[in-house]
């Protein structure tokens, strides 16, 4: 895969979001994630090669994850890329509306949700390892928490905050690791516990996957097992996270949005 300059990056994304057949599909994957191509056809007046055209230029622009289950190949709505574009320009002036951007939430019954999210880092798998499990670097953009493990398979982990002000101390989430491959492959549990409104969405599931991509690697976080219409607490602050993991270890800056000091500019609630 050819390295990418950030403008050519950019300019992929608003090219992808400038048809509006690609922001229809959009659209479909944002009211369900997870879609066969089948699926993301039926009622679109085009060809299937049309569609598998339009998803293409998707993919590449970074809006669209695709993962294989069995024979079917699933395509995935990924926010990151457009928390990227928040960050640079959208932040300062329109954050409340630009957050709606990334409140994906599903209100189909019965259905697992399953949310997809991938990141092109330039770095190594070893220091992007070391950010993921570190806890005074995973602090820096994981809204001041660190997390505290062993990191051994059947460990358990626990995602801690201490408030500035009070220095109070709290558990924000906490689980097991599943499985442990440094540095390419983490599978963990996750139980949210910053409030009572999440507390009752019981157990879900973390997995991260790092592939090295010449310079740089491609970081794909999958948050599944997650109930049917969960809270959007749960998986909603993952592009921040990932948008703060990217800075950092790109420029060794600090992303200073409201979420991103969330739990340490005041006392943990």
């Amino acid at each position: 895969m050819t390295k990418r300059s950030h403008i050519e990056v950019v300019d992929a994304i608003f090219k992808a979001l400038a048809d509006p057949t690609r922001r229809r599909l959009l659209d479909k994957l944002f009211r369900k994630d997870g879609q066969t191509l089948s699926e993301l056809e039926g009622r679109l007046r085009m060809t299937r090669f049309g569609v598998m055209k339009h998803l293409r230029v998707l993919e590449q622009a970074g809006l669209v994850v695709t993962q294989r289950r069995g024979r079917e190949k699933l395509h995935f709505l990924n926010v990151v890329p457009i928390r990227l574009i928040h960050d640079r320009w959208i932040d300062k002036y329109a954050a409340r509306v630009a957050e709606m951007l990334t409140g994906l939430k599903t209100e189909l019954e019965g259905e697992p949700m399953e949310k997809v999210y991938e990141i092109y880092i330039k770095t190594t798998p070893e220091r992007l390892w070391q950010a993921i499990t570190d806890p005074a670097i995973r602090r820096k953009y994981n809204f001041g928490v660190g997390v505290q493990s062993d990191w051994s398979a059947g460990s358990t982990y626990v995602g801690r905050a201490t408030a500035r002000d009070s220095g109070q101390s709290a558990e924000i989430f906490a689980g097991e690791n599943v499985e442990v491959h440094p540095p390419r492959r983490l599978v963990q549990t996750y139980r949210a516990l910053w409030s009572d409104d999440v507390v009752g969405e019981g157990e879900s599931r973390v997995t991260w996957e790092i592939e090295p991509i010449g310079d740089s690697c491609r970081l794909t976080l999958t948050h599944d097992r997650l109930r049917a219409g969960a809270n959007q607490q749960l998986y909603g602050g993952w592009p921040m996270i990932l948008s703060g993991l990217k800075t950092f270890l790109e420029t060794g800056e600090l992303l200073t949005t409201p979420g991103s000091v969330r739990y340490v500019g005041g006392a943990v609630a």
